[in-house]
């Protein structure tokens, strides 16, 4: 088995792998689109715009907030997106569904060092985690959790749904409402 489905399997049973970032094998993609890391991002001056992608780790909107927070993870760290509510609706689908997800935004930085990315725009990219495939191009797509759980699902074959050794599962984030 190639090392990034070993990782893909890890985080399809553990939710960790100890072995890599599924970021690392996706990389050179999102390098190629301008797309940067986590420790590139951090390196940015307040107040540049930018893109970055990763694995969702947590998605919060306290309360009665008027923002919605997600932490997003790569091979070099974690990013603190902030997405204000008025603009949630807009973007909804892909912050709530996104296994991998792209983010638009401009750099904010406190002075205590504390880098957010204000984001303008959410992109789900969680389709490139096929990659993680060496058969990427025949499998088909990695499907949520969800389609799993949900055997009405069009996705899933049969009134019984898939077997879960065939399907590619990136577990859901950690989400606090």
């Amino acid at each position: 088995m190639p090392l990034s489905e070993e990782v893909a399997a890890d985080y399809q049973m553990t939710r960790l792998s100890l072995k890599a970032d599924p970021m690392t094998f996706l990389r050179a993609l999102f390098q190629s689109e301008g797309i940067l890391s986590a420790a590139a991002l951090s390196d940015l001056p307040d107040g540049r715009p930018a893109r970055m992608a990763g694995v969702v780790l947590v998605r919060q909107r306290p309360g009665e907030g008027k923002a919605i927070f997600v932490t997003l993870e790569d091979e070099t760290g974690v990013t603190n997106v902030l997405l204000w509510a008025a603009d949630f609706e807009k973007y909804r689908a892909a912050v709530m569904a996104s296994r991998l997800m792209e983010v638009r935004g401009i750099v904010e930085k406190s002075e205590e060092g504390v880098v957010h990315l204000m984001t303008t725009q959410v992109v789900d990219r969680t389709a490139e985690l096929s990659r993680l495939s060496a058969d990427h191009q025949t499998r088909q797509p990695l499907c949520r959790a969800d389609e799993f759980a949900n055997p009405q699902h069009p996705r899933t074959k049969g009134p019984r749904g898939r077997h879960p050794r065939d399907v590619r599962v990136l577990p859901p984030s950690r989400d606090f409402h």
